[in-house]
Parts: structure tokens; sequence; C-alpha cells
């Protein structure tokens, strides 16, 4: 039996076990997260349902968030490939990506590089590393709720007011500029998570554009911060372009999101040129203008060897011609003088 049945039939057989020591710990960490004692009291209520992911065991568990930072953060597990994100007291497993979901991702991911390579406006976060959410809530006693959460792609623009690149930082204090998000569509709940939770959550703290990325299309969308703080979709143009506000220049086409296309060939669209290996689409322009020049001069040259073999064509016509004309006169002459002796022979034999 692989270790990954292994642990599959471990969580198996021991979801009872896991359900009575999850119910026994909720009274303490239910108590450090900030929540009321009625938030309290609901969550060692509730009912703890056993795990049906035995890749993600503690999805759903109660954690403070110094027990986050302490051990959920990073991978917690050697041999479990997860990663939690933190909403308000419980841990969230964040869902693996299919091959399509990794695909579209890689290539919007190679757009955002380009783009930062020839505008250096901002850095990137991506994956494993975490930002701060801390959100108005009127419905908490605090006023608020906190959120830690891990996009696949989270932009931070250089005037960002808190600083991002300390080789000591494991997380971003801050909040991200943009989140991009490939959707993760395993189950209701994880697509409910990306389009609406999330979609919220990053709104009201203050993420200026949010992007959902599904390659299947039917969850992608394109979102922008409006002054009253709510999202408003981005439209594409009458030729499908969709154009970043916040990173100027930024643009790219709906159905390229479906085709992919490679980056040497997006080089030599407009439509990416200005960001997209700028250097390629001039090299190629100039290459082909010196290519057409080269072309433009074989052709004069050809031309003028060709005017040049006719010139010497004429010439030599013109010479044939005169050289028939001169030995025509020649012939003449000679006719004339022997006329002109035949009449001398005769004038003499007459006198």
């Amino acid at each position: 039996m692989d270790s990954k049945e292994a642990l599959r039939n471990q969580f198996q057989t021991g979801e009872s076990q896991t359900e009575e020591s999850q119910t026994q710990e909720r009274p303490s960490q239910a108590a450090g997260t900030g929540m009321s004692e009625s938030a309290g009291a609901y969550l060692q209520a509730e009912p703890v349902a056993p795990p049906v992911n035995p890749f993600a065991p503690d999805d759903g568990r109660c954690v403070t968030l110094e027990e986050y930072w302490a051990r959920w953060y990073e991978n917690p597990y050697p041999d479990i490939d997860v990663s939690y994100e933190w909403n308000n007291g419980r841990l969230e497993a964040k869902p693996l990506p299919n091959e399509p979901q990794l695909d579209l991702y890689n290539w919007f991911l190679q757009l955002l590089l380009r783009y930062l390579s020839t505008h250096n406006i901002a850095k990137l976060i991506n994956l494993e590393t975490g930002f701060v959410l801390t959100i108005e809530d009127p419905t908490e006693p605090s006023g608020r709720r906190e959120a830690v959460r891990k996009p696949d792609i989270g932009v931070i623009l250089n005037s960002n007011p808190v600083p991002w690149g300390g080789v000591d930082r494991r997380h971003f204090d801050g909040v991200c500029d943009m989140v991009v998000e490939a959707v993760s569509d395993s189950t209701q709940a994880e697509v409910f998570r990306d389009t609406e939770e999330k979609r919220r959550d990053y709104a009201l703290a203050g993420v200026k554009e949010y992007y959902i990325l599904d390659p299947g299309r039917e969850h992608m969308r394109f979102y922008r911060l409006n002054p009253g703080g709510r999202y408003e979709d981005i439209q594409p143009d009458a030729e499908g372009v969709i154009a970043s506000d916040l990173l100027p220049g930024l643009q790219f086409r709906m159905q390229d999101l479906r085709r992919q296309r490679d980056l040497l060939e997006l080089a030599l669209d407009d439509v990416y040129s200005g960001y997209v290996i700028p250097d390629h689409k001039i090299a190629v322009n100039r290459a082909e203008a010196e290519a057409t020049a080269r072309q433009a001069a074989e052709q004069r040259a050809e031309a003028e060897a060709t005017a040049r073999q006719a010139a010497e064509q004429q010439a030599a016509e013109t010479q044939r011609r005169l050289e028939e004309e001169a030995a025509a006169r020649r012939e003449a002459d000679e006719r004339i003088r022997t006329m002109a002796d035949e009449l001398d022979r005769l004038r003499r034999q007459s006198s």
C-alpha cells in the first residue's frame, strides 16, 4: 500500500478520534481568536464533520492567528502537499489546481512578469505567500475581522504604503493592490469562496483590482474597485481587450486566455508588444526593414543591370548600323568611281 493510500485509511479510521480531539480543543482555541463568548459558544456547540480530504486533515480547524503563523502558515506536514489560509479563526485549505487551471495560471503569470520587466512599478507575491486582510465587520464584537489569504498572484505597487521585499519577510503585512486567483472548482463551496467570499473581502480590504481566472470561462471575471468601495466589472473593448487601470499598459485579449499564445507571437501583436519582449518586435521590424531595403537595392541593381544591358545592346546595334552605312557608302563611292573611270575612258575613245 502506498503512502497516500495509507494516509487516507489512517484518517478514515481515525475520524471519531479526530472529532473528539477537535471538540475538546475548541474552548481554548476559540478563546484565542478574539471572538466573542457567544461566537466561541457557537463554535463549541457546532458539530465537527469528519475530514473528507485526507490531504487537508485540518481544514476547518479553529486556531488563533498566533498559532497559525507558528504552526500552519507554512506546510505543516513534510509528506502532505497542503497549504492553509486563515479566515477569522479557522483554517481553510487551498485546493490543488488541475492541469488547465495551472496552465492558465502560468500563462497569465508570464504576462505579468513580462509587464514588470518593462514597467518596474510593482513586485509579485504568489502561491504560498500570504497577506493580511483587516476587514471592517459590524457583526463582530470588535467591529472587524481578520484573514490571511495566499493569493495565486498578488501585485504590490512600489507606491504601496507597506514595504515588501525584505529577506526576513515570509508574509506581507499590507494589502495587495491586485489579486489574481485561479478559481478552485472542486466543490461548490470552493467556487463560492473565490467568486463571492474573497470578492467581498478583497473589496472591503481595499484590493484595487481582482481577477478570477477560469479555464472553463464560466467564472472568469475581472473587477476594479470603484470610488464607493465596490467591485465593478472591467468590460472588454470592441476587440475583446481587457485593460488594467492599476497597471498602465497591461492589456490582454479574452480569447488569448483560452489560446495561451506563445510569448514571441504575442511580442509581434500590437496589444502586447508594448510590454511583452518589446525589443523582439523592434528587432523583427528592423530586420524586416533591412530585408526590404536589401530587396529594393537588389531590384535597383537588377534594373540598372538590365538598363546597362539594353544600352549596350542599343549601342551595339547603333554601331552595327553605322558600320553598315559606312560600308554602303564605300560601296557607293566605289561604284561612282568606277562609273567615272568608265566615262573618262569613253570620252577618250570618242575623241
